[in-house]
């Protein structure tokens, strides 16, 4: 009988510790995504469904992205809500957004208010806000803005979970590029013309782009080629000085106007320089907003919008 007690005793205690002992915790769920950038890497644990972009370009790529955006910066000319070349895009996944402040200074406040689940922008703009925008939210920063849109719009797609939405889009833009480069070669006898992209940037900046710009990656998805020997091949853009405004030339002259006081002195000189006048490209006076400050894929559709209407050609939007 005293056997069977100490058995039973000691049966009694070992289950003490499991009856007492915390219970065990569920596994941690796998973040929604870890996104490698330009500020080191990030883990983004359920889908984005609010996001702020400081930076107009990716702006263009959440909204392309079909994603809400509920924060964004102010930029020179876009003070005053969100630029129109977003169009319905930004009425459908954007219409309660908000401004948290200048580009140059976004407000640390306002952004957290906001409770986003996501904050982009670029190295370039923002590094030095880096670490405590990340104690608001998951922050992906890309490297910079400008010719690298289209790798800019593919890592919004990894931090959104859409990565084949963000192709289809690209694929879409350059389609839809490649058909009106066609169309004007075939009503220009089977080749593209040249063309010279020129802003007048204020502070007597003249700058003559090229094809590793925003503008530049358009036209040449486009097809257009440079003229032969124009100086801007291994930069995004150059300075020019009035002694040199035949460098401007081309079969056709895209002219964008930085919207400043300061611009207009600086213009209206070099117009009046006899150089200008030994131009022989077409000139056409193209908007500063969509063609320079833009860097998105919505931009990039206005860009087409007006190659299309310039050339009297079909616009072949998707």
């Amino acid at each position: 009988m005293k056997l069977i007690r100490t058995i039973a005793l000691g049966a009694l205690l070992a289950l003490v510790p499991a009856c007492g002992a915390a219970p065990e915790r569920p596994p941690e769920q796998a973040p929604f995504r870890v996104i490698t950038h330009a500020m080191g890497e990030t883990a983004i644990p359920a889908e984005p469904k609010r996001v702020v972009a400081l930076d107009q370009s990716f702006v263009d790529a959440v909204l392309s992205l079909e994603t809400e955006v509920v924060g964004y910066t102010t930029y020179r000319a876009i003070t005053d809500g969100l630029p129109d070349y977003l169009g319905p895009l930004a009425e459908t996944h954007a219409d309660e957004a908000v401004s948290v402040g200048k580009l140059e200074e976004p407000s640390l406040e306002q952004i957290a208010a906001l409770e986003p689940d996501l904050i982009v922008s670029a190295k370039v703009r923002h590094e030095a806000l880096y670490g405590q925008l990340s104690r608001i939210a998951p922050t992906v920063f890309s490297e910079t803005t400008g010719a690298i849109w289209k790798d800019n719009l593919r890592l919004m797609g990894q931090a959104l979970g859409k990565e084949e939405l963000a192709e289809a889009r690209i694929a879409e833009y350059e389609q839809r590029a490649a058909a009106i480069g066609r169309d004007i070669a075939a009503a220009n006898g089977g080749a593209l013309p040249t063309i010279s992209v020129v802003r007048f940037a204020g502070e007597d900046t003249v700058r003559l782009y090229g094809e590793k710009s925003y503008s530049g990656v358009v036209l040449s998805d486009v097809g257009f080629p440079r003229p032969e020997g124009q100086p801007t091949s291994d930069a995004i853009a150059v300075d020019i000085a009035q002694e040199n405004i035949l460098d401007l030339d081309a079969d056709h002259i895209f002219i964008a106007t930085y919207p400043d006081a300061t611009t207009d002195g600086p213009k209206a000189q070099f117009l009046a320089n006899p150089l200008w006048s030994r131009l022989t490209g077409v000139q056409h006076e193209v908007s500063d907003l969509t063609w320079m400050s833009a860097v998105g894929l919505q931009g990039a559709h206005a860009m087409l919008d007006d190659v299309a209407r310039i050339f009297s050609v079909p616009p072949s939007r998707p």
